[in-house]
């Protein structure tokens, strides 16, 4: 599912209607936006560039949550963290937004990989969701891990594929298992052959000494700040093994063991 960029068409801008927006749990929302010649392009692990009001002049970068069968349309899942996103968590049926993407390259399951394990921190969801919808229809079994700190900041079952086995966990055990949900990838390692992963930086960093791993392969998205969206004014830079690279041209998405996490801040 890796978009290429050498062949694939390049990102549209468009004008995209609102269809809802809804407030899922405490500070954040779910918004359908209707965008054929976005969502048609779309593949699990990219992203979009909105431009939210005019009072901010740089776009905001949202994971692509999911895209409706018919591809003519898409889903942001989306925490309200400042006035950009206030902005946007303040549209209405029928409105517009300015739409850029879909950008970055993706998640890439491998052909030979029949089971996969995905593990979500808190709005880490986001980008998995279309992922496991995506493998489902390619009848690959999905097993998922959903953390969160609270059971008020988990993303609610309903929005998650009904054919998917989700374990659900919180920091404090007020819903689900007790405990980091890296805690119990060692309990379900077994059934899985392509693990995907995106959540905050200190879940990634626990996850690459984690030795079950060590043999699996391992896919992550990377959340960092974004200026421009497609690589032309090296704000998101980190540093990997094979040297640097944009997380919005070159990721988001990146194997767990090639970036050099001693040297990247925590997000």
């Amino acid at each position: 599912m890796r978009n290429s960029q050498g062949s694939a068409p390049g990102p549209k801008q468009v004008l995209a209607r609102v269809i809802s927006n809804t407030p899922v749990m405490p500070g954040v929302c779910l918004i359908w936006l209707e965008a054929p010649e976005i969502a048609s392009l779309a593949q699990p692990g990219q992203f979009v560039m909105a431009n939210c009001g005019e009072d901010n002049l740089l776009r905001r970068p949202f994971s692509i949550y999911q895209v409706n069968d018919g591809k003519a349309s898409l889903a942001l899942l989306f925490s309200v963290v400042g006035k950009g996103t206030q902005w946007l968590s303040q549209r209405k049926a029928e409105d517009s937004i300015d739409l850029l993407g879909p950008l970055g390259n993706g998640f890439s399951i491998n052909p030979a990989s029949r089971r996969l394990l995905l593990v979500a921190g808190g709005i880490g969801i986001a980008p998995l969701c279309f992922l496991a919808q995506t493998a489902l229809e390619q009848e690959r079994p999905v097993t998922l891990l959903l953390g969160a700190a609270t059971g008020a900041q988990l993303c609610p079952i309903h929005l998650i594929p009904p054919s998917v086995k989700c374990i659900t966990a919180t920091d404090d055990g007020s819903a689900g298992k007790k405990g980091f949900i890296t805690s119990f990838i060692p309990e379900y390692i077994d059934q899985a052959d392509h693990i995907f992963a995106c959540g905050p930086s200190p879940m990634y960093r626990t996850m690459v000494k984690m030795p079950e791993l060590k043999d699996k392969p391992v896919q992550i998205s990377l959340e960092v700040r974004m200026g421009c969206g497609f690589g032309a004014c090296y704000g998101c830079t980190v540093k990997t093994k094979t040297g640097l690279k944009q997380v919005c041209h070159d990721g988001p998405v990146f194997n767990l063991d090639d970036i050099l996490w001693d040297e990247l801040a925590d997000i």
